[in-house]
């Protein structure tokens, strides 16, 4: 398919799971702030298995969407579309249709956002996925770098993106519609974390601080990190260290004593104490609030982390699963039977034809 943005929405960025294995050249992973949305958007499309580039392995990409979306219209091709992530009001031709189902799409056909109803990002999944070039092996756009992605930008009005090699199978996925239990639960609970790896350098009250205390998102947030604010959290002497590793979730907190969780764009190094690391599954419930928004913070340890991914991966091959029964029921097998002389002997052929 051919795709011309009409409106380019508040911020609306081409993103697949990051760009990996080069952080020590000091390329930050960025990629999707909710990845698991995006997951389940090409798992929905049958996009998974049926990649555009086979050189690489990388998920196809959809556009990420921030609070107000995009007009889009197809100006050539046919496919399928699924909205993921925070809960839009999405319309096709004017149409409101639901998010979290999939729906087909035709020359001519316009789709829209509006404001999200929960959330702040959700996810324009598409058959075959957006087609960009491949910048170190990923779709995605780092915007502060001004590389991946389309011209290593957000959209704007009047760009055209194009859309990679679908599924032989992508229109048996229309009508399917991802089970309520198998989407993420994205709520207000206390984000887990991980301590350390340098909390031994926090005073004891400082760390009672961080578990027991509220902090507020503020506007300072964006894809790089949320910076927030809430009571002091005190070091026992400085809060400088040699510069290392800065991991999806690192809780940075500076001298002034506030916390700052870093995202998909962070950074590679950073030279500020970190306090805990907010687990992969957290990292994407936060990344769907706003600033004024609240949060805390709960102790877990890697084992019980592990363990919510583990959970998590079952839930995305369960929908692997429900999905490939949706394609295999709406596949319209016909078969008959005709004979056939040949050289004066009788044949029965049976023949099957699928739609």
């Amino acid at each position: 398919m051919k795709l011309s943005i009409e409106k380019p929405g508040l911020f609306t960025t081409v993103q697949d799971l990051g760009r990996r294995g080069y952080q020590m050249q000091g390329v930050p992973v960025a990629g999707a702030m909710e990845s698991v949305a995006l997951r389940l958007g090409n798992l929905m499309l049958g996009n998974e298995s049926n990649e555009s580039d086979k050189r690489s392995e990388v998920e196809p990409a959809g556009l990420e969407i921030t609070v107000l979306g995009p007009s889009i219209k197809v100006t050539e091709g046919s496919g399928c579309f699924v909205v993921t992530g925070a809960e839009v009001g999405v319309t096709k031709n004017g149409v409101p249709v639901p998010c979290w189902t999939v729906h087909r799409l035709d020359v001519g056909d316009a789709v829209a956002f509006s404001a999200p109803k929960s959330g702040s990002r959700s996810y324009f999944c598409v058959s075959g996925g957006i087609d960009v070039p491949l910048v170190m092996g990923s779709r995605s756009t780092y915007t502060r770098g001004k590389f991946g992605g389309h011209k290593g930008r957000a959209l704007k009005a009047g760009d055209e993106l194009v859309t990679g090699k679908p599924s032989a199978v992508w229109a048996n996925y229309e009508g399917f519609s991802c089970p309520p239990d198998l989407r993420p639960v994205r709520d207000g609970a206390p984000l887990r974390v991980i301590p350390g790896p340098q909390d031994d350098l926090f005073t004891e009250e400082g760390l009672a601080t961080f578990y027991s205390s509220e902090y507020v998102i503020t506007h300072s947030a964006d894809r790089m990190g949320f910076r927030l604010e809430g009571p002091l959290i005190a070091h026992k002497k400085s809060a400088d260290i040699i510069s290392d590793a800065i991991c999806l979730g690192s809780v940075q907190v500076p001298g002034h004593g506030q916390p700052i969780v870093m995202l998909a764009d962070r950074q590679t190094t950073g030279g500020y104490t970190k306090i805990a690391t907010v687990c992969a599954i957290d990292v994407e419930n936060l990344a769907q609030r706003l600033p004024g928004e609240k949060v805390r913070f709960e102790k877990i340890t890697v084992k019980t982390a592990i363990e919510l991914l583990r959970r998590e991966e079952e839930r995305l091959e369960e929908v692997k699963r429900l999905c490939a029964a949706w394609c295999a029921k709406e596949r319209r097998i016909e078969r008959g039977v005709f004979d056939v002389h040949v050289n004066g002997e009788l044949y029965h052929v049976e023949w099957e034809k699928l739609n």
